[in-house]
């Protein structure tokens, strides 16, 4: 272990086992909510009728001209550190999942480590992953941890969606929206742990099925982001299928049965997805953590911004078990058992 690892962990061997703890979380959604009436009013050919009945979504947030995803993720990584009792000098570690940052390069990450006022020094990069892109950061940071390369990590999720929304498509336009959530992991020793972190984390994706959830820009084909592009029912068919294949395996592996979860903490997509999710594996609608009904689809700020309000109502509890799974564009999908 080098001299500066050795000062962040104080007596901590190098072979001791680590868990990842969530001590904190934070969440921020830009501005007034914009009702599925206040786009028909801008002059988006729906109604609010048409919108809930397929996804269940009422209304979203739109993140102002002037406000970055950078923006959106320090005002929810400040929170997050609020609820850790921490600081930012404390985070050795930022893992920034989006699929809108600010620029091309540098990494919005980096942005918002200055923002932050963290220490100089420390990894801070982007993860691309689409709508499980959360859920491939916690991973990323977990390994981190696990191995001692970092004590502290800031896991974000930031998204500004409606910059990559095509406005005349009614099928898309209607589902996303700008929002941010994070948390903070720390290692802590698992006899120190009590249960407590992650257990177990599973990732798939499957490149055959870019055409179904794509955007028609790209700076290496033609310069620009692109508008959002979607095949709904086979990204529907696909989510059904490949979340429920996650979950049996996350709890297969873990010699778990459903009834053993707390919580089920789900990418809000379609609220049908997570009704048909909870029906499959006898979890009750009471056990599932929704959102998507005032945020919309917020891609990789969906996890964290559902897990964030979980812990804020109470709801979830210190030691409950919480499965939180996510699919998106590439396929992408994973899980990740946490006790709370």
């Amino acid at each position: 272990m080098s001299a500066l690892a050795a000062g962040r962990w104080g007596n901590y061997s190098s072979d001791m086992k680590m868990r990842s703890v969530i001590r904190g979380a934070g969440g921020y959604v830009p501005g007034a909510p914009v009702t599925n009436d206040d786009l028909v009013a801008r002059g988006v050919d729906t109604s609010d009728e048409w919108i809930r009945e397929r996804t269940g979504i009422g209304a979203r947030h739109i993140a102002a001209p002037d406000m970055l995803t950078s923006d959106l993720a320090v005002r929810a990584s400040e929170a997050a550190l609020k609820n850790a009792g921490l600081a930012a000098a404390d985070i050795d570690l930022i893992i920034l999942a989006t699929t809108t940052p600010d620029l091309t390069f540098p990494a919005t990450a980096v942005k918002v480590q200055a923002s932050l006022g963290c220490r100089a020094g420390i990894p801070a990069f982007d993860l691309q992953a689409v709508c499980s892109g959360f859920i491939y950061a916690l991973a990323t940071a977990n390994a981190y941890l696990k191995t001692g390369l970092a004590q502290r990590a800031l896991v974000i999720g930031a998204e500004v969606m409606s910059r990559i929304i095509d406005w005349a498509d009614r099928s898309t336009c209607v589902l996303f929206g700008d929002g941010a959530g994070a948390v903070v992991l720390e290692a802590v020793p698992e006899a120190e742990a009590a249960g407590r972190g992650i257990i177990s984390i599973h990732l798939c994706a499957d490149g055959s099925h870019i055409g179904r959830l794509q955007t028609d820009g790209g700076v290496g084909i033609n310069q620009k982001a692109g508008f959002l592009r979607m095949d709904g029912k086979e990204v529907f068919r696909h989510a059904v299928n490949k979340l429920a294949e996650i979950i049996d395996i996350s709890l297969l592996k873990n010699n778990l049965k459903s009834i053993d979860l707390d919580w089920l903490v789900p990418h809000q997509a379609n609220i049908r997805i997570l009704e048909s999710t909870a029906k499959k594996f006898g979890i009750s609608m009471e056990q599932v953590i929704v959102t998507i009904h005032k945020h919309g689809n917020t891609s990789a700020a969906s996890v964290p911004l559902a897990l964030t309000e979980g812990l804020a109502d109470g709801r979830i509890r210190p030691g409950q078990l919480c499965l939180l799974e996510a699919m998106g564009g590439g396929f992408t999908w994973g899980a990740v058992l946490v006790r709370i």
